[in-house]
């Protein structure tokens, strides 16, 4: 378990630990954690593409110990062919809960599907209490729009499902139980929590989700904001309405991802940028501080879509907004995984850094430009 993995790991943590006592977990932060423990022993995997060429040694000693390599996650979900020649025994694709409680009782092969069979939220537990182990609550999986560059589709599902409010609530109520009285929740499109199509805002059944929380005695609920962001198409005075009620956060997390119409379609983001700005403006009618996502680098991008990016960026920012800022990565899997590296000419990077600078902009644009170019040299 590293940093950049533990929302991935705890629900299958959780999920072992729910179903099979006689299992036994151990959590290891490096290889010599690992080889404390002789073999037979299952060691799993959970990475990001970008992690894996610093994998590769590893994964070879340990295959060489006859451990039984096992892995999911995005890039195993792209790559599992490849994945099988490295080394790993048993890969895991789409959802894995099921299918790694499936394997622990005896069922093998060599690729796990939970892409064509999904599983139900409310039939695993979101953390795992016993062992100290808590995240923010996934309360959707899936997403019903397929932005060109995003896995979360080709991961979860194009077909959101949602957590009822009745399992929400009661490992709320066993958070609290150890002090975890911060709510915190995971989803591609938190206003789009309980609606059919992900999309249109269920605002009642929002409201008994927080209502809820705070009969429950849960001191802060996070809602809108990281790790729950929102879609502009989401956005609407009902919802908003709603939440400020009970929420304590005073931004909300909105993306935009290019100013530019040309790249909005090319990319697949289903809006436009005057329905962002719609959003961002009923977003401060409603007191909150739109914090809004851009990708910058896109390669097939040209000077003008840069322009009218930065023509957005500016007003969202006279307006009252902060911009949160990523780089392009052609991740494995999506549309766009072939597209090469992102590419941002010298007067563009200047101009964002200055909006950094004057605490205009946050993000990890800069760390994610190097790690473009190592996923487009992959």
């Amino acid at each position: 378990m590293r940093r950049n993995n533990r929302y991935s790991l705890i629900p299958l943590v959780a999920a072992v630990h729910d179903r099979l006592g006689n299992v036994q977990i151990f959590l290891a932060e490096d290889l010599q954690e690992i080889l404390k423990i002789e073999p037979p022993a299952v060691v799993a995997y959970s990475f990001m593409s970008f992690d894996l060429d610093e994998m590769k040694n590893e994964i070879e000693l340990l295959h060489s110990r006859n451990y039984t390599l096992i892995a999911g996650g995005p890039h195993v979900t792209a790559r599992s062919s490849e994945l099988l020649k490295l080394g790993f025994d048993h890969l895991f694709i789409g959802d894995g809960e099921q299918n790694l409680i499936r394997f622990l009782e005896g069922e093998e092969q060599p690729v796990f599907d939970g892409v064509s069979e999904r599983v139900s939220l409310d039939d695993y537990p979101p953390f795992c209490a016993e062992l100290d182990l808590f995240m923010p609550i996934e309360i959707t999986r899936g997403c019903a729009f397929n932005c060109a560059y995003c896995q979360t589709p080709f991961i979860g599902g194009h077909k959101p499902r949602h957590r009822s409010v009745e399992q929400i609530v009661y490992y709320c109520q066993i958070g609290l139980k150890k002090h975890r009285v911060v709510a915190r929740f995971i989803s591609p499109n938190s206003f789009g929590y309980g609606s059919i199509d992900g999309i249109r805002p269920s605002a009642e059944l929002i409201d008994t989700l927080l209502f809820e929380l705070k009969k429950i005695g849960m001191r802060e609920i996070y809602f809108g904001t990281f790790p729950s962001d929102v879609r502009p198409e989401s956005v609407n005075g009902e919802v908003l309405k709603v939440i400020k009620k009970y929420v304590n956060n005073r931004s909300i997390i909105v993306g935009a991802q290019s100013g530019s119409e040309e790249i909005l379609k090319k990319i697949h983001r289903g809006h436009s940028a005057e329905e962002l700005l719609r959003a961002v403006e009923l977003i401060l009618e409603h007191g909150f501080t739109p914090h809004v996502d851009f990708i910058f680098g896109f390669p097939f991008e040209t000077d003008d879509d840069r322009q009218k990016t930065l023509s957005l960026i500016e007003k969202l920012i006279e307006m009252g907004c902060k911009i949160h800022a990523h780089t392009f990565m052609p991740l494995p899997g999506t549309e766009l995984e072939k597209v090469g590296s992102a590419i941002m000419p010298e007067w563009f990077r200047k101009r964002i850094a200055q909006l950094s600078a004057k605490g205009k902009l946050d993000g990890y644009w800069q760390k994610q430009q190097q790690l473009s170019q190592k996923m487009a040299n992959r």
